[in-house]
């Protein structure tokens, strides 16, 4: 859900700035700030629908030309102002130029128009997560779940919440939800969603243990291979765990988890 499956907009934006130093410097100690996002497509036509501007909003923001979406969108909520949906899609496209005060009050305004939106309270939750507001974000995970508990980016997105505060048998159960749901949960989420935000190497590491022993229990042990190995790569100090988990019991008998278990798979750098 696994969404979902992935830019600061300030003033020094507008600025190229490199730093230096009297002696010769190397590239890799140069600073360039990304350049500001500017406008690339016409303006909204005054006599298009407003299903016509919402549509093309959404073509734009696909194509990360996120200021020509927030125009089209405004048009379309000029013309229709009590559109959770078009609300919504403002608050998406302002999370993903990272203003988060403003996606939280789109989302806000989203929820207000349609208490059941289940999108609108899981984005609400994703700002929180953002912001590293964990408690409030698994507040609003928890409201969209109760709107709709069928996806599974929101249990998704709750485990991850729950992660992040080290609170790792809540996160547990929100992510076998998450997987019973759609087994390419994690691979949605890596592709374009949010993800735990984990600050060490060892939290990694237990991120990547915990995912592996629910594909394993779930049978699908290529996944959780994968996600073993990454385990080893990060050093995580318990994994001798693996040879008595009861989640492991089927994959140990698997050749290819002793060649895992047995190889040496160098630590990735912190």
């Amino acid at each position: 859900m696994s969404l979902f499956p992935k830019v600061v907009t300030v003033s020094v934006a507008f600025l190229s700035l490199v730093v230096l130093c009297p002696a010769q410097v190397s590239h890799s100690e140069q600073v360039q700030v990304t350049p500001p996002l500017l406008r690339m497509t016409d303006p909204p036509a005054p006599d298009a629908s407003p299903s016509e501007l919402e549509a093309r909003g959404d073509q734009l923001r696909m194509q990360k030309l996120y200021l020509d979406a927030m125009d089209y969108y405004r048009a379309a909520i000029a013309k229709n102002p009590h559109s959770a949906a078009v609300i919504n899609k403002i608050g998406i496209t302002e999370l993903m130029m990272q203003r988060y005060r403003e996606a939280r009050k789109s989302f806000e305004q989203a929820i207000k128009e349609d208490r059941k939106y289940a999108s609108a309270y899981n984005n609400l939750g994703v700002v929180y997560y953002k912001m590293s507001k964990y408690g409030p974000a698994v507040k609003q995970y928890k409201k969209a779940i109760a709107v709709d508990d069928t996806s599974a980016s929101y249990y998704s997105n709750l485990g991850a919440a729950y992660f992040a505060r080290k609170e790792f048998n809540p996160a547990v159960v929100a992510y076998q939800k998450a997987v019973e749901l759609d087994p390419n949960v994690f691979e949605n989420s890596s592709r374009g969603g949010v993800q735990a935000q984990l600050p060490g190497p060892e939290d990694r590491a237990r991120y990547d243990y915990t995912v592996a022993k629910l594909y394993a229990k779930m049978g699908y042990s290529d996944r959780s291979l994968e996600y073993l190995r990454k385990a080893m790569e990060e050093g995580y100090k318990d994994f001798k765990n693996v040879y008595k988990d009861a989640e492991f019991a089927e994959l140990r008998k698997d050749k290819r988890f002793t060649e895992l278990v047995t190889a040496k798979v160098p630590a990735l750098p912190e």
